[in-house]
């Protein structure tokens, strides 16, 4: 799959260091509360997501019969709320500190799959929250936008995203790639099988932030190398 003309441009003008380890970081989920902040949101129109999978496909329903909501409906409200509330999105737990550390001893990009025409609101989110890192839009899978951004880099690469398609995707187009599999909202990742080649699963920023800074030479040297996995504790 091709990247978007948009992807393209935006990562023709990165400008990074080759010289340092590169981390790039999901945001939604990873950065930023989405599903809190949907939930919410879907609340005033008498919605509610029921976390039986996960997915938001099927998870919606209506509060007063318990139907699902068609999927095209999803996707417009998905939308809307991406419009409307992306500049007002809250921190997840220790992720802001967590990367300004890590961003001393690696580039940092942040890799978000939501509608481009948010992009604005989602960097001043991300600015006001103290992360003025570069943040690339993206659509589909996140592999063929990470090996861009990788270019010709020798130094190692990290990978975080809580999507299990997306850190398949990446593990395919940059195999060499440490990928950190972050899911905080247990009522999802109860769901999920441990993915083999994750060097990485965790519900935590104090043990993905500690993990990530051993792999860029932030802390003491790692012996972990990818396909070595750590998984959450079990779901309460």
């Amino acid at each position: 799959m091709t990247l978007s003309e948009v992807t393209e441009r935006q990562v023709a003008a990165l400008i990074l260091s080759r010289d340092r380890p590169l981390v790039i970081c999901d945001v939604d989920e990873v950065v930023v509360h989405f599903t809190r902040a949907f939930e919410v949101y879907i609340a005033k129109q008498d919605l509610w997501l029921d976390p039986r999978s996960f997915s938001l496909g099927g998870n919606i329903r209506r509060r007063e019969t318990g139907d699902e909501v068609l999927p095209a409906e999803v996707g417009q409200l998905i939308g809307l709320f991406f419009a409307e509330r992306t500049r007002h999105l809250e921190p997840i737990e220790g992720a802001v500190e967590w990367l300004l550390q890590i961003g001393k001893w690696a580039e940092i990009v942040l890799l978000s799959n939501l509608p481009h025409e948010a992009a604005g609101a989602r960097r001043q989110n991300l600015r006001d929250l103290g992360l003025d890192y570069p943040l690339i839009t993206n659509s589909g899978p996140k592999g063929p936008a990470v090996k861009a951004i990788a270019g010709e880099r020798r130094q190692r690469l990290v990978f975080i995203d809580d999507s299990p398609p997306f850190i398949a995707s990446v593990h395919e187009h940059v195999p060499d790639a440490y990928l950190i599999h972050f899911l905080h909202d247990r009522r999802f990742a109860r769901h999920l099988t441990p993915l083999p080649f994750v060097s990485l699963t965790t519900g935590s920023w104090m043990e993905a932030g500690s993990h990530i800074l051993m792999l860029v030479g932030g802390g003491q040297q790692s012996s972990s190398e990818p396909g070595t996995l750590r998984t959450l504790p079990p779901p309460l």
